[in-house]
């Protein structure tokens, strides 16, 4: 941690030095003209002396209010008692703060942890990633009580829907409320399943407690479904959006229900679904080839070997086959995805206005959660050490005003849990190549211990409020 103080001392000498020299070089020119004044100069002496003195001051107290100390930002346990939690509190506007307290579990204790997610159990080496604490601009979070939660949830039935993320979060939250189980023996998954990315359903059962925590995998949220009979050969699967996914019956007994969607509603996911491109194809390719670049005396178009050879280099696939629109019964060709975003979560609208009970259950939405691909390439993946305080405009994100508008008009009380500000800065807590896959980067999801336990303290923060 003396590596984040280190750092932040320098950043405030560097803004000084600037500074001290114009002003120095002020005063030297005016003793110059007006040497003769005594009394100017003792004026002059007194000013500049007084201007730097402010100064310091100013800028040392801004710097310590932007970026405190270590010692400020640990917790004491008396700064972030719930009761400093008010109503007019927007706890998603806030920033980073360092605290050595965190972080609240460590994955070697808890088996819940997917050993992809596990990046010091992987071979992180940098720890500064789990010392961040989120402090909002008006309030305190408060510390997750442990023993508090679980009392809350005694008898109770949480359940998680969404894609890898929401598993993430859900992973999170049992790793949080196993750390207060004494005997440990008395938690496991119902059915016996390995925590993995193929279960599409996982739960996790508090025996003590009487209490289960659940995981549906539901990207979308409403259902897939195979391509409709006379589909061009593009069309692998269809989103029927005027549909809830067919395990949406399951989620509707429960008393927290927690969504997310996001990371597939994009071209890269939607239409991942490549293939090689067959020998059929190749003469049309080769000709818009020829039409773009000059071809020497040594082509010979009507040798099939050069043909393949030539599209091989190319690396050329077809890659508008995937997943598509249907509304209606009709397949939607040229939809935009941002419409079907848009047609889902109203269909998701009406599903929790009219199977949810909101006396019985309360509901969440968590909104997007950034990622940080360098270039704009899923292949380019580089995790700081430290977080990146400018953003670059990840602080919005058109998925994530897409599920706010749709809240917005919800009839049932639905709480958003809107934390794509407070990721869009922690370019440093990503897998990276610390999964159980290096060769593949990951800055898409979060390492556990990490920022899916403030989604956690966020969300925990609402239900024991007072």
């Amino acid at each position: 941690m003396s590596a984040v103080i280190y750092r932040l001392y320098w950043d405030f000498c560097g803004y000084l030095r600037p500074m001290l020299k114009r002003v120095l070089k002020f005063s030297k020119m005016l003793a110059g003209n007006y040497s003769k004044s005594s009394m100017f100069q003792s004026v002059t002496a007194i000013f500049m002396f007084g201007s730097i003195l402010c100064f310091i001051v100013v800028m040392g107290s801004s710097y310590f209010y932007m970026f405190p100390s270590s010692e400020t930002v640990v917790d004491t346990g008396r700064s972030r008692d719930g009761n400093n939690m008010s109503k007019e509190c927007n706890v998603f506007d806030g920033k980073w703060v360092v605290d050595d307290s965190y972080p609240l579990y460590n994955a070697s204790d808890c088996p819940f942890v997917e050993h992809g997610f596990d990046c010091v159990g992987n071979g992180r080496k940098d720890r500064d990633y789990l010392k961040w604490r989120w402090k909002p601009k008006n309030c305190e979070i408060p510390r997750l009580d442990v023993g508090a939660a679980l009392k809350y949830l005694r008898g109770k039935r949480v359940v998680f829907v969404g894609d890898s993320l929401s598993r993430t979060q859900w992973e999170s939250m049992v790793c949080m409320l196993m750390s207060g189980v004494e005997d440990k023996r008395f938690v496991y998954e119902a059915n016996g399943n390995e925590i993995t990315k193929q279960i599409r359903h996982l739960s996790v059962r508090f025996e003590t407690f009487s209490l289960t925590v659940e995981f549906y995998r539901s990207v979308f949220l409403v259902q897939p479904g195979a391509a409709p009979k006379h589909s061009p050969k593009r069309v692998k699967a269809v989103l029927k959006l005027d549909q809830m996914d067919d395990i949406s019956s399951e989620w509707i007994d429960s008393d927290i229900l927690i969504f997310n969607s996001g990371h597939w509603w994009t071209r890269t996911k939607l239409f991942e679904l490549t293939s090689p491109v067959h020998f059929e194809s190749a003469p049309a390719l080769l000709m818009a080839f020829i039409c773009l670049s000059k071809c020497s005396r040594r082509c010979d178009i009507t040798n099939h070997k050069f043909v393949q050879n030539l599209l091989g280099k190319l690396q050329t696939e077809i890659r508008d086959s995937g997943w598509y629109f249907q509304n209606g019964g009709r397949t939607k060709f040229g939809m935009p995805i941002s419409n079907g975003l848009k047609i889902a979560l109203a269909t998701w609208k009406s599903w929790v206005e009219k199977a949810v009970n909101p006396n019985k259950t309360r509901v969440f939405f968590r909104t997007f959660e950034s990622s940080h691909w360098s270039s704009g390439s899923r292949q380019n993946c580089k995790v700081t050490k430290l977080p990146t305080f400018k953003a670059k405009g990840k602080q919005r994100s058109s998925v994530s005003d897409a599920i706010i508008k749709a809240m917005n008009n919800v009839s049932v009380p639905v709480k958003l849990l809107h934390v794509t500000q407070m990721g869009a800065s922690r370019s440093d807590a990503h897998v990276g190549s610390w999964s159980d896959n290096p060769s593949v980067p990951d800055c898409s999801h979060w390492c556990l211990p990490g920022l899916p336990d403030v989604w956690n303290e966020l969300l925990f923060s609402f239900l024991l409020s007072k």
